[in-house]
């Protein structure tokens, strides 16, 4: 069960940056073009959101499960546990609080230029963070590309 959920979490991780990056360049787009406000556009900042959730789900579960989260004193002090009970953990937790945000607030919104702006701004951010804290093949946590 441990390894389907590292395998599902890590190739949902792609569906995430794909929708992050479309929704990034999509809003930049149309907001400097001052285009209007569609439902295929709040759609897309749903799904974004509805699958930032979902890894958070599978990454909650892992967190609990996994032997590279260690709860001792010594895991901070080993950069493989420390990166994946701390910094990987935390960040994701706060790149999906900006999704969050920016999507409530931009829904909120009157202005269209508006819902753009935040939409970007605030996938963006949550954008550089994931990529920052992805452990990544060649950044040697012992993860593969899937």
């Amino acid at each position: 069960m441990l390894n389907g959920l590292i395998h599902a979490h890590s190739g949902i991780r792609w569906i995430v940056l794909v929708l992050l990056i479309v929704s990034v360049f999509k809003a930049l787009l149309k907001w400097k073009s001052k285009a209007p406000y569609t439902d295929g556009d709040r759609k897309l900042s749903f799904f974004t959101m509805l699958s930032v959730h979902i890894q958070l789900l599978l990454g909650l579960a892992l967190y609990f499960m996994s032997d590279k989260v260690v709860f001792s004193g010594d895991a901070m002090k080993v950069a493989i546990t420390r990166f994946f009970t701390a910094e990987h953990s935390l960040m994701m937790i706060v790149a999906i609080a900006l999704v969050t945000i920016g999507y409530v607030k931009a829904k909120k919104a009157a202005d269209e230029v508006k819902k753009f702006s935040l939409t970007f701004w605030y996938n963006l951010i949550a954008l550089l963070i994931v990529l920052a804290f992805i452990p990544w093949p060649f950044r040697g946590f012992g993860s593969g590309w899937f």
